[in-house]
């Protein structure tokens, strides 16, 4: 399996740049069980990554150090898999580039749009954030969070492996923001957990219950899927569940190994967070992150 080059395995860190240690992940293998159609998507979107751990050398020796954003549309043929990432980027660290920090910094963000644009076949979209200038912006501050809405501690909790049958309508037409926290899924190579937050806009003429939203949320639980295909089934159960005219779904996920993924898909262009998926913005961390 392409997926499981590195993960789940003791790999040593390059010490120079490494372009040779990425590696794409065709996205057909998990939409094939969805019959999501690469022709024929029901959404647009963007996966968005914040890679914490970016650093390089000048040529005189100075340390550059800080965040980078990756931004790449979900319509490609493939996702970048993670540890490769970490390792590609840790490449960097003993590398030296320019004469000051703005000259390398230029440098070096020239050379990774490069290659993963290469490697994905996409135009890839990066920013670098040394240190926060701006108050950040945050996208979701009207979204309701599901396990305060409801009277969580009375639900009787007893799926733990998706189960889309658990998805029923309220019965009432109209426009929901809704959160949870209670996100949580497993590496499809490693099984170790990754936490998140799922952010569902959805506006129809039918809505989902929330207590049964919330339910099918938590029967993720077991689910082994990457961040990038648990957001697309997310939506694409919701698509065929209530047919909505509009339909956002973002999942923030708990950074690890360095990096967090944060993959938004919507059935329209004005759903996506602007802040989120703008690369020259940082945006405000959220509870997972």
């Amino acid at each position: 399996m392409i997926e499981g080059k590195f993960l789940g395995k003791q790999v040593e860190y390059p010490q120079q740049y490494a372009p040779e240690m990425l590696v794409a992940v065709p996205r057909h293998f998990n939409r094939e069980q969805y019959q999501l159609n690469d022709k024929n998507l029901p959404f647009i979107g963007l996966d968005v990554w914040h890679a914490y751990e970016l650093s390089f050398l000048t040529k005189k020796g100075l340390p550059v150090t800080g965040l980078l954003k990756v931004v790449y549309p979900a319509t490609n043929k493939a996702i970048v898999e993670s540890k490769s990432l970490k390792l590609y980027l840790n490449s960097f660290n003993m590398h030296r580039f320019g004469n000051t920090a703005e000259e390398g910094l230029r440098e070096v963000l020239t050379i990774i749009n490069k290659d993963l644009s290469q490697v994905l076949e996409t135009v890839v979209e990066t920013g670098f954030f040394k240190h926060d200038k701006h108050a950040a912006t945050f996208d979701f501050s009207d979204f309701t969070v599901l396990e305060d809405a409801t009277d969580s501690d009375s639900i009787q909790f007893t799926h733990y492996n998706e189960a889309p049958e658990l998805l029923i309508s309220a019965n009432k037409a109209g426009e929901l923001k809704i959160a949870s926290h209670l996100l949580r899924s497993n590496c499809k190579i490693t099984n170790q957990p990754d936490w998140g937050s799922c952010y569902i806009h959805i506006k129809g003429a039918s809505l989902p219950d929330e207590t049964a939203l919330l339910k099918y949320l938590v029967s993720i639980r077991n689910e082994n899927h990457f961040h990038e295909e648990i957001c697309e089934m997310i939506f694409k159960r919701l698509w065929d569940s209530f047919s909505p005219d509009e339909l956002a779904v973002s999942c923030i996920y708990t950074r690890r190994g360095g990096i967090d993924i944060c993959p938004v898909r919507a059935s329209h262009t004005h759903l996506l967070p602007l802040a989120l998926t703008n690369p020259s913005v940082l945006s405000e961390k959220l509870l997972r992150q």
